[in-house]
């Protein structure tokens, strides 16, 4: 909900670091890093290391930000690119809820994680295909003036509000299976709202 905004800030904010690691540095090397590092938040989460999860979840997504404004900064924008970022980004997406689960705590959150990926599942089809029919029509991100590879419809989560969220599931470990069955509620209202947006504009 709140990426497009954000992004429009996004290259200000990092472009100094782009710039200091400089262009021998390729987009696709920090994407990589990024991954790794949540991965890492994952296994941080699984073995109970608060601390650090949360640490290297602030650095994934941080990297994460950063690659796209590096491929900008250096002139690197890559077809391949966009296409690694978004594929890692899912890894990520699933390693940090299946660390959570690992952790265990809770005799309800295994049912509540599924849930969780089950509308992370569904979620993915509902923007990916509806950004390939957008794009076959010309109507998708070149046409729109953003700075993705692939137009991403707008929903009620999106970017910002994962890293929000799961910045709330790395911390507070009481409020977890809680916050889990939210984030797979808004998950799904986010899916229901582009579906009634693809009704109205591809009928």
């Amino acid at each position: 909900m709140w990426d497009e905004l954000l992004r429009r800030h996004k290259d200000g904010w990092l472009a100094p670091l782009s710039r200091a690691l400089g262009a021998g540095v390729a987009p696709t090397t920090i994407t990589i890093v990024a991954a790794v590092l949540g991965i890492g938040c994952a296994w941080a989460a699984a073995v109970g290391a608060t601390g650090a999860s949360i640490a290297l979840w602030g650095a994934n997504r941080t990297l994460d930000g950063l690659d796209g404004t590096h491929a900008r900064v250096h002139g690197r924008q890559s077809d391949l690119g966009g296409y690694l970022d978004i594929l890692l980004d899912f890894v990520v997406y699933a390693a940090v809820p299946l660390g959570l689960l690992a952790a265990g705590g809770d005799a309800r959150l295994p049912a509540a994680i599924a849930w969780l990926l089950a509308t992370f599942f569904v979620n993915a089809a509902s923007w990916m295909y509806l950004s390939a029919v957008l794009e076959r029509r010309q109507a998708g991100a070149a046409s729109r003036g953003e700075l993705t590879t692939v137009t991403m419809p707008p929903g009620l989560v999106a970017g910002t509000e994962t890293v929000v969220l799961y910045t709330l599931l790395l911390a507070l470990p009481a409020w977890r299976v809680a916050l889990v069955w939210l984030m797979a509620a808004l998950v799904a209202l986010t899916v229901v709202q582009r579906v009634v947006w693809a009704r109205r504009h591809l009928g």
